[in-house]
């Protein structure tokens, strides 16, 4: 039997996956895969801080935050060549570039790819204590290869506390040479300074000075001391409390360290105690600042943190915060903004009531307001709220 019908073809358009990756609009044609191999986000905090004042994030389609570090998303390669080069230009890095051939025309010979860059940051992070081979400490002037990082710009700053001697290690010296710290900033011990007698020694901001020292954990319960040099003779005296590393008894598990010890070259003398900054122990935990930092918008993906987790992180971002009032250098390449939390025009009496808490019983150093931006994008909201 036949019978005779109307069909009616109705042609959706599709794209094959390769094709889709090529032509959708707001996919990624280039990721920057930002990495450093370590245990902790401190460096990561101040790379955010940079890059919100410099703008170098507006050409990003998508930021996600993986677990050691955080990729960019770009639709074009010359923005993220943009951005490679703006990493270069404020933290040590080593890159490694990749592409993916996603489409080709067999007729023209034209080829579309898209870009992977990995960028992977110098492990060694500010306040770290690093042991330095002896073949690149010779290289230095015959520096003592124990050196203390100080700051991280284009380069590694390391100085010796000892002698207020500095090394700047470059990018391209360090990936010649690759180094890792013997121990971090959770490893730091409370001391309590004895008495202290400056040398005259100078070198900036760094004062010479001979320190006798204590454990705060020991007061009271021996009379052990320790005698070292510090670089923190100009701010540290008699009562003082300090943060360093306890030398003497430590197991390092580095080759470079044990090649100190069994060198004379640098002399057989590895100070028991090497101070790393001055401590506040009455500093209140949950202070109110006058300033914030902005924060960066970031996808995290899959990553979901634990309880634990989000308090390491947000002791971690205590840490930089108090590091930035700390240190007024570091406070003079960051934004730091007025916080509105408090209006002294709107409620005087709240005003008066918070600045009674920041003063009662609360030590470290405080940044004044001439230091602060204005917020213009809170100031925009909260007017529109008004009217």
């Amino acid at each position: 039997m036949q019978q005779s019908f109307e069909v009616v073809y109705v042609v959706a358009y599709q794209q094959c996956r390769d094709c889709a990756k090529s032509y959708t609009a707001n996919v990624w044609r280039a990721a920057v895969q930002v990495r450093q191999k370590v245990t902790h986000k401190r460096t990561f905090l101040l790379l955010e801080q940079l890059i919100l004042k410099h703008q170098a994030h507006r050409d990003t389609i998508n930021i996600k935050e993986e677990r050691d570090g955080i990729d960019f998303y770009f639709a074009h390669q010359n923005q993220a060549v943009t951005f490679i080069n703006f990493l270069k230009s404020v933290v040590p890095v080593f890159v490694k570039e990749s592409k993916h051939l996603i489409s080709q025309d067999t007729h023209t010979g034209n080829k579309s790819y898209k870009f992977s860059y990995s960028v992977e940051i110098v492990p060694v992070c500010r306040d770290d204590l690093v042991a330095l081979p002896l073949k690149l400490a010779r290289q230095f002037g015959g520096i003592c290869p124990l050196l203390l990082c100080h700051r991280i710009g284009t380069s590694v700053n390391l100085l010796d506390p000892n002698t207020l001697q500095t090394a700047e290690i470059s990018a391209d010296t360090y990936w010649r040479a690759p180094f890792g710290p013997l121990t971090g900033a959770p490893d730091m011990v409370e001391f309590i300074v004895m008495d202290i007698e400056p040398t005259g020694q100078r070198k900036g901001k760094w004062g010479l000075s001979e320190v006798t020292l204590a454990k705060s954990s020991d007061l009271g319960v021996n009379d052990r001391t320790f005698f070292t040099r510090t670089h923190l003779g100009n701010i540290l005296h008699p009562g003082d409390s300090a943060m360093g590393y306890l030398v003497t008894g430590s197991n390092y598990n580095s080759s470079s360290f044990d090649a100190i010890e069994e060198s004379k070259a640098f002399g057989s003398t590895i100070p028991d105690v090497i101070l790393v900054k001055k401590h506040y122990p009455n500093r209140r935990k949950n202070r109110r600042r006058n300033w914030k930092l902005k924060r960066m918008a970031k996808d995290d993906g899959d990553l979901l943190p634990k309880a634990s987790d989000q308090t390491k992180m947000d002791a971690e971002y205590e840490n930089f915060l108090r590091d930035v009032e700390e240190d007024e250098e570091l406070r003079a390449a960051l934004a730091l903004y007025k916080s509105a939390k408090q209006k002294k025009a709107q409620d005087p009496d709240a005003m008066s009531v918070a600045e009674t808490e920041m003063t009662m019983d609360d030590e470290g150093p405080k940044i004044n307001m001439e230091e602060l931006l204005d917020d213009f994008d809170e100031l925009a909201i909260q007017e529109k709220k008004e009217e």
